[in-house]
């Protein structure tokens, strides 16, 4: 086979065979394909885009690029839950124990966060002591033992995924469904669960900016997941605004606190029951999704989840004080207060423009391999369909450098639209996808 013929082929609109795609991904993996020729393959999918099959075919030889994790040691049904990426979000850090709290286990494998999208490692980072990087034996023993662990993605896990994400990166080919729905998914099936549960954003701070995108790449990546024989379901959720009220890592994490002890965003606790409940039917310890929120609400209310949370924490030699003693947390230097320019209800709150305002204080990474504070954010204190008075503390934005403050909040006040009208808030639970 040629590159330059396959190339072609795909750049007219034709279908890629199983053999075509599997030497593409192992050759380029390998070296044999130069970069300006897989950047040209990219494009040319971008624009004429992949049917199911060929999606599924690319998905799996990036699965089987590398390494598969072998989760057979884990006793009970293997469940995992999948975000594609949104300002806010920490669930994760209020669904695992909340799951594990009924003795479902959890194995987690967890990104950082790239731009104004948060990584669940980045927020677990920010427990001082708190480690995301152990070998699979102790990762395994660790679910068996407490039902919850999560670690950073190995070495050589779907390789092929790494190397053709940092070149779509900066060829403008990252938001192609084909090619976003492979990535996920190979890294999905790679970790060995066989339960996916996906959280699939749709709105201002996520990739897919439409309704209809969103939906798209939800059915595709189910009927991948039901291709390789795992039992996946999508939800998509609004993300229109940042879910929640805090922006940054330990400000996240202290809100996750504030929920599993029963307060905190209702937001992000709705949004952790839904996806909670479908992860508690697909593992089959509840026969319906009414039935598995019950079993989840009570895990909050009799204090079970919070202290799976502490559990999870130890096992993983982060300081369990900080679940009692906010101040345990690295502070930051700076809390400025950010006031309405006018009267009247908050019409729309763009989530790009809130993260990109907390990455700016170094919350988040404007590339791979910068280095994030941990302390900065924001805090939103009012959000869309609140009503406020001209001058009142819309946001509070938690800084170590007062110059990336000022510039934070010029960014934050362009994410506020006003009306004189009430207005709805935003859709959190738009669809689920079976």
């Amino acid at each position: 086979m040629r590159m330059y013929d396959l190339i072609m082929k795909k750049r007219s609109g034709q279908e890629l065979s199983t053999e075509e795609i599997n030497y593409i991904v192992n050759a380029y993996t390998n070296g044999q394909i130069p970069d300006y020729q897989m950047s040209a393959m990219l494009m040319a999918i971008y624009f004429q885009k992949m049917n199911a099959r060929e999606t599924a075919d690319l998905t799996m030889a990036m699965v089987n690029s590398g390494d598969i994790m072998d989760l057979s040691e884990i006793n009970g049904v293997k469940v995992d839950k999948h975000s594609t990426g949104g300002v806010g979000d920490k669930v994760t850090l209020v669904l695992s124990p909340m799951v594990a709290a009924l003795g479902v286990p959890v194995a987690k494998m967890s990104g950082r966060g790239l731009g104004h999208t948060g990584g669940t490692i980045d927020k677990l980072e920010s427990i001082p002591g708190f480690i995301t990087s152990m070998d699979s034996k102790r990762f395994i023993e660790q679910v068996n033992s407490i039902n919850i662990a999560l670690t950073g993605q190995t070495g050589n896990l779907t390789p092929a995924d790494k190397k053709i994400y940092a070149l779509r990166d900066t060829t403008a080919t990252v938001e192609s469904i084909p090619l976003i729905a492979s990535s996920i998914m190979s890294k999905k099936i790679a970790s060995g669960a066989e339960v996916i549960v996906l959280d699939v954003k749709c709105g201002s701070g996520a990739f897919m900016k439409t309704e209809e995108d969103a939906k798209k790449l939800a059915r595709l990546m189910v009927d991948i997941g039901k291709h390789v024989g795992r039992s996946t379901i999508a939800v998509v959720t609004g993300m229109d605004e940042p879910l929640g009220c805090a922006v940054g890592n330990t400000l996240e994490v202290i809100e996750a606190i504030e929920v599993l002890k029963g307060r905190g965003s209702r937001d992000v606790l709705e949004v952790s029951l839904v996806l909670g409940s479908l992860m508690l039917v697909g593992s089959g310890i509840a026969e319906s999704q009414t039935k598995a929120r019950m079993m989840l609400e009570k895990t909050i209310s009799d204090g079970s989840a919070l202290n799976k949370f502490r559990e999870w924490i130890s096992a993983q030699e982060g300081d369990v004080r900080v679940v009692d003693d906010y101040s345990v947390f690295e502070q930051a230097k700076f809390r400025i207060e950010v006031k309405a320019p006018m009267s009247g209800y908050i019409s729309h709150m763009k989530s790009d423009e809130t993260g990109m305002a907390a990455m700016i204080l170094g919350a988040g990474r404007e590339k791979k391999g910068d280095p994030v504070d941990h302390a900065v954010g924001i805090e939103l204190i009012k959000k869309t369909g609140d009503y406020v008075n001209k001058d009142d503390v819309i946001a509070i934005i938690d800084a170590n450098d007062e110059a990336k403050a000022k510039e934070s909040m010029q960014r934050l006040m362009n994410a506020y639209e006003f009306t004189p009208d009430a207005v709805k808030r935003q859709q959190l639970i738009i669809d689920i996808i079976k």
